[in-house]
C-alpha cells in the first residue's frame, strides 16, 4: 500500500489533458465528440489555478485554450495528465508522460469495457508496467473523474460539482457518483472530494483509505463498493483511518455469490469500525447525524410523541430492529404525570395527546433526558392546525445541550413538518420526516458505536490459556495428505482438535468389529457407533451411524452390518475402522455449530450459530475474522439469534465464555494450519458448566494449491517470541505486544517518576488514560510492531512487562517512527540497546528504508545511543528543545 505522489493526484499545480475529440469518439461513449471539449470546459469553469495545457495534433485550440502537438512540446512539466485516449494507446502516453517528470494520470478511458479479455489483462499490465518504475499513480481506468472543490479542481465529466465541504465520497461506479452528486447538491450537502476509482488498477480503496485518514477537510469518508481484491490492505487501512473520523460504506448485499458471501464482507465492516448503510440517503443521512450528536453506547429508547399511533409505529420498528423500550424510573414517571394530557397515554412511547404544546414537551423531555435508564430520546411531533409546531422545535432544541443522552425528533409530513425539521436541523438536532427513518438513524448511531467499541476495546484475558501441539495436528494433517487425501476421516478430526485443547467426547478408534467390541466393554454401556470411510461423505446414507448399543455384542453385530450395508450400497468403497463414543445426555444442552470456511478474498472466516441437522433450515449463523479474543468472539455469537437464549435463560444459560474459546482455539488454527480450507464442527454441546464437540469434518488442501488464503488481518507474529535471562538472573520473555497487555501498560506508567516519563513523553504524565493507551497496544501488526518485555509465566492481561519498543510504519512503508521505554528499575542493564538493535534488524526484514524519533534535546542517554547506533542527530529547526534522530536502513 502506498500514498507516494498523491498528492500530483489531489492537488496539482498544473494538468495536461490528452485526448482529441476524435480520439474520445472512438471510446464509444455518448456524446462522445464534445468529451474532450466537456473535460477542459469542467477544469476551466472549477477554477483551477494552474495552467491547462491539452494535447493534441488535430487542432489549434479547445475551447480558447492553446493545444500542443504532443507530451514532449508541453511549456512545462504537468503534475497531472486527465487521458481521454484509447486504452491500448494509454501504455505509450504514461512512458511519456513519466519521462518528463509527471507522476500522477486520471484515465477516463474505458477500462472494463474494451478491449477484450484476454487483451484488456495485457494492456492494463502494460500500464502499470511503465507506471511502477516511476511511482506514477493511476486513477481507473473507466473512471468518471475526480473533484476537489476546495482546490478548484473538476478533472471530470461532471458539469455542475458539489459545493465544497468536509465530506469525502470514493466510489467504483461512475453512476453511484453521479446520483451522489446530484444528492449532494439537491441537498447542500458539500464534498471535500469525489473520486471515481473505475477499475482501480493501482489507486485502491486502501489507498484512499490512508490518504483521507490524515486529510485536514476530511472530516468524514463515505464508500461505494461492490468488491474488494485486496482485503489485507483494505482492512489495515480501514480500521487505521475508522479510528480516526467517521467511515461509512454502501455496499450491495446480493451479489454474485450470495448471501454468504455479504456475510462475510458485513463482519469485515464491523470488524474494521466502518458503518454500513443501505442506500444513499443513508449514507449521507448517517455522517450528518454522526456530526450532531454524541456517541451512544446502547439501545434504550424513551419516544415521546403527540401521537398514540405514530409512537406506536416508531416502537415496533424499534423492537424490529433488535432494540430495547426504555423503562423509566418511578422518580420519572412521577414527573411524566404532569406533562400528561388526562386523554393520553402513559407509558413508553409517552403520548402527550393531540393537542399537547411547548410545555407539555418541555416536562416530559426534562423527565425522560434524566432518566439513567435511557440511551435515546425520540420526540415525535405531527403538527396541529391549532398548535404552534416551532415553538415546540425550540422546546426540543433547548434540551439539546443540557444532556448526554442522544436527541432526536420526526417532524411528520413532507410539507407541514418541513419548517420545524429546518429549524432543528439548523440547531443540530437531527430531523426526520417520519419516525421509521428516526428510528433506523438512532438503530445505524448505536450500531456505529458498537463497531467503534469493538475496534478500541480492551479485551479480557482468556480465562484458561491453551497450548496447541503443533507437532501432532501437523501429523495428521501432513499423512493425510501425503496419502493423497483432502478430508480427514472422523477420528483423524476429532484428534486435531484436541490437539488445540477443543474438548471433543470420549471416542475410540477401531480398525475392525472386534476392536469395536473392545472399545464399547472400556467405554460400558450405551455407546454410538460410527463407520469412517473416506468413500461416503456423509455416514446417514450407508446406514453408518448407530446409537444406544448396549454391550460389546450388540456392537459387534452392528459393527458387521454396517460393513455389509457398506458394501451393498457403495461396492467398492473401503472401511477405514469405525469410531465408538458414549452415548452423552444432552439434558439441556444448546446445539449449537461452529467452524471455518473460505471467505474468498479475505481468506479463511469462523462461523458460529444454530447447529444441529436443520442448521441450513434455521440460518441463523454469524460470521468473524480471525484471529479472535474474548471480546470479538462474544461480540460475533452477540449476532446471532440464539445467542440472546444461551445469556438470557436463567434455567439453561451456557457456558459463553467456553464457547468465546472454542472459537478463539478455532481462529488458531485457522493461523497456525493454512492446509485446513474448511472445518465444520456440528453439532457442539454447550452446557451450564462446559462445551464438548461430538462431530467434526474437516477438509484440507496442499499450500501450493491455496489461493486467497492469506488471513485479512495479519496474527499474532508468535515467531518474534524469545525467552531472555538478564545479568542478574531473571527471565522475562521478548514478544509482540497485544491488546490484552494494555493494564500492564497502565501499571507501567504508574510505576515510573513523572520527570522519567516526561523524557519518554515530552510532557509529564500520571496516567495513561484507556484513549491513550488503545493505540499504543491494539496495533495493526500488517504495518506497526511493537516488542515488549514480559514476565514470562503470565498470560498477556495479567503479565507486567517493564520495557517497550515500537515502530510505526507510513502506508509507504519506506519510514517508521520508533519510540522506546525501559522501566526505571532495569535501567543501565543494557536493555536499550538489545531492544533497539531488534527493532531495527525487524524494521530491515520489513523493506523498512529510514527509522527516525524525536528526542528532547536534554535526553543524553537516549542521544548516546542514538549516536552510538549510527543514527544522526540534528537539532529541529521548529523547536530547539527536541532533536531529530535518524537511521538510513541498508
Amino acid at each position: 500500500m502506498t500514498v507516494r505522489n498523491l498528492e500530483y493526484l489531489f492537488k496539482p499545480r498544473s494538468i495536461a489533458l490528452i485526448g482529441t475529440p476524435e480520439q474520445v469518439h472512438d471510446l464509444g461513449l455518448q456524446d462522445a465528440a464534445g468529451v474532450a471539449r466537456r473535460l477542459i470546459r469542467n477544469l476551466l469553469m472549477a477554477g483551477f489555478p494552474g495552467p491547462i495545457m491539452p494535447v493534441t495534433n488535430q487542432v489549434a485550440s479547445l475551447d480558447g485554450v492553446l493545444t500542443y502537438p504532443d507530451i514532449a512540446a508541453l511549456p512545462q512539466t504537468p503534475d497531472l495528465a486527465v487521458i481521454a485516449s484509447p486504452l491500448e494507446t494509454v501504455p505509450a502516453l504514461i512512458e511519456a508522460l513519466a519521462k518528463r517528470g509527471t507522476r500522477a494520470a486520471i484515465l477516463v478511458s474505458p477500462g472494463v469495457g474494451a478491449p477484450e479479455k484476454p487483451e484488456r489483462s495485457r494492456v492494463k499490465q502494460a500500464i502499470l508496467d511503465a507506471a511502477q518504475p516511476h511511482t506514477f499513480r493511476i486513477l481507473g481506468p473507466g473512471v468518471l473523474g475526480l473533484i476537489v472543490p476546495d482546490h478548484g479542481l473538476n478533472a471530470s465529466l461532471c458539469a455542475q460539482p458539489p459545493e465544497a465541504g468536509h465530506v469525502a465520497f470514493v466510489t467504483q461506479s461512475g453512476g453511484v457518483a453521479r446520483a451522489a452528486l446530484d444528492w449532494a447538491r439537491a441537498n447542500q450537502v458539500g464534498l471535500s472530494h469525489m473520486i471515481s476509482l473505475g477499475a482501480a488498477i493501482d489507486v485502491d480503496f486502501g489507498d484512499m483509505l490512508d490518504y483521507l485518514a490524515v486529510n485536514s477537510q476530511s472530516r468524514a469518508i463515505l464508500l461505494y463498493l461492490e468488491r474488494i481484491r485486496d482485503a489485507r490492505k483494505f482492512m489495515s487501512a480501514a480500521r487505521r483511518a475508522a479510528r480516526i473520523k467517521p467511515v461509512l460504506v454502501l455496499k450491495p448485499r446480493h451479489l454474485s455469490r450470495g448471501a454468504d458471501d455479504d456475510a462475510v464482507y458485513e463482519a469485515a465492516f464491523r470488524r474494521a469500525g466502518i458503518l454500513r448503510v443501505n442506500d444513499l440517503n443513508e449514507l449521507f443521512d448517517s455522517v450528518e447525524t454522526l456530526t450532531m450528536v454524541k456517541s451512544v453506547d446502547q439501545d434504550r429508547l424513551s419516544i415521546v410523541s403527540n401521537s398514540r399511533s405514530l409512537a406506536l409505529i416508531a416502537s415496533d420498528q424499534h423492537l424490529e430492529l433488535g432494540g430495547t423500550m426504555a423503562e423509566c424510573s418511578d422518580e420519572t414517571n412521577a414527573a411524566l404525570q404532569q406533562a400528561m394530557d388526562p386523554m393520553g397515554y402513559f407509558c413508553n412511547p409517552l403520548d402527550l395527546g393531540d393537542h399537547a404544546g411547548a410545555r407539555q414537551y418541555n416536562l416530559a423531555l426534562d423527565a425522560v433526558l434524566k432518566d439513567p435508564g435511557v440511551d435515546g430520546v425520540l420526540a415525535i411531533n405531527m403538527p396541529a392546525p391549532a398548535v404552534d409546531d416551532l415553538s415546540i422545535a425550540d422546546a426540543v432544541i433547548a434540551h439539546k445541550p443540557r444532556q448526554r443522552r442522544v436527541l432526536f425528533a420526526a417532524w411528520v409530513g413532507p410539507e407541514t413538518g418541513r419548517p420545524g425539521r429546518q429549524r432543528l436541523m439548523q440547531a443540530k438536532v437531527p430531523a426526520y420526516e417520519s419516525p421509521a427513518a428516526a428510528v433506523r438513524a438512532f438503530h445505524r448511531l448505536v450500531q456505529y458505536r458498537r463497531n467503534q467499541k469493538l475496534l478500541t476495546e480492551t479485551p479480557a484475558s482468556i480465562a484458561e490459556e491453551f497450548n496447541a501441539n503443533l507437532v501432532s495436528a501437523r501429523a495428521i494433517v501432513n499423512g493425510a495428505l501425503n496419502n493423497g487425501r483432502t478430508t480427514l476421516d472422523e477420528a483423524e478430526a476429532l484428534r486435531l482438535l484436541s490437539a488445540f485443547e477443543i474438548p471433543v467426547v470420549d471416542n475410540r478408534f477401531a480398525a475392525d468389529a472386534s476392536e469395536a467390541a473392545d472399545a464399547a466393554g472400556e467405554l460400558g454401556n450405551h455407546v454410538a457407533l460410527k463407520l469412517i470411510s473416506r468413500d461416503v461423505d456423509r455416514k446417514s446414507d450407508v446406514g453408518g451411524v448407530a446409537l444406544q448399543l448396549d454391550g460389546p455384542e450388540a456392537v459387534k453385530l452392528e459393527a458387521e452390518a454396517m460393513i455389509a450395508r457398506l458394501q451393498s450400497a457403495r461396492p467398492g468403497a473401503q472401511v477405514g475402522g469405525f469410531l465408538v463414543q458414549p452415548m452423552v445426555s444432552r439434558a439441556d444442552a444448546f446445539e449449537l455449530t461452529l467452524g471455518m470456511r473460505p471467505g474468498h478474498q479475505f481468506g479463511p472466516v469462523l462461523y458460529f450459530g444454530h447447529g444441529g441437522t436443520e442448521m441450513d433450515v434455521i440460518d441463523d449463523l454469524a460470521y468473524g475474522l480471525p484471529p479472535m479474543n474474548m471480546n470479538l468472539a462474544r461480540e460475533m455469537m452477540s449476532q446471532t439469534r440464539i445467542y440472546k437464549r444461551l445469556v438470557a435463560d436463567e434455567f439453561r444459560h451456557a457456558d459463553v465464555n467456553h464457547l468465546a474459546l472454542t472459537l478463539i482455539q478455532v481462529a488458531q488454527i485457522a493461523v497456525d494450519l493454512p492446509e485446513i480450507v474448511e472445518l465444520r464442527i456440528n453439532p457442539v454441546w454447550a452446557l451450564r458448566d462446559r462445551v464438548v464437540v461430538l462431530d467434526a469434518k474437516i477438509r484440507i488442501r496442499p499450500t501450493g494449491e491455496l489461493e486467497g488464503r492469506d488471513l485479512a488481518i495479519r496474527p499474532y507474529p508468535k515467531e518474534l517470541e524469545q525467552r531472555l535471562t538478564l545479568a542478574n538472573g531473571r527471565e522475562l520473555l521478548l514478544r509482540p505486544i497485544l491488546p490484552e497487555d494494555e493494564p500492564a501498560l497502565q501499571a507501567g506508567v504508574k510505576r515510573n517518576p513523572p520527570e522519567f516519563l516526561r523524557m519518554r513523553f515530552f510532557q509529564p504524565i500520571k496516567e495513561m488514560t484507556h484513549a491513550m493507551a488503545t493505540p499504543l497496544t491494539q496495533i495493526d501488526y500488517h504495518r506497526d510492531m511493537a516488542l515488549v518485555l514480559a514476565d514470562p509465566d503470565k498470560p498477556a492481561g495479567e503479565a507486567d512487562f517493564w520495557a517497550v519498543v515500537r515502530i510505526s510504519t507510513d502506508p509507504d512503508n519506506t519510514r517508521a517512527e520508533y519510540a522506546i521505554i525501559v522501566d526505571h528499575t532495569l535501567t543501565g542493564m543494557g536493555l536499550g540497546p538489545m531492544l533497539m538493535r531488534r527493532i531495527i534488524d525487524y524494521a530491515k526484514g520489513r523493506g523498512i528504508k529510514e527509522i527516525w524519533g524525536e528526542v528532547l534535546r536534554e535526553n543524553d542517554s537516549m542521544l548516546k545511543l542514538n549516536r552510538a547506533l549510527g543514527f544522526s542527530v540534528r537539532a529541529n529547526p521548529d523547536d530547539p528543545g527536541i532533536m531529530h534522530v535518524s537511521l538510513t536502513l541498508e
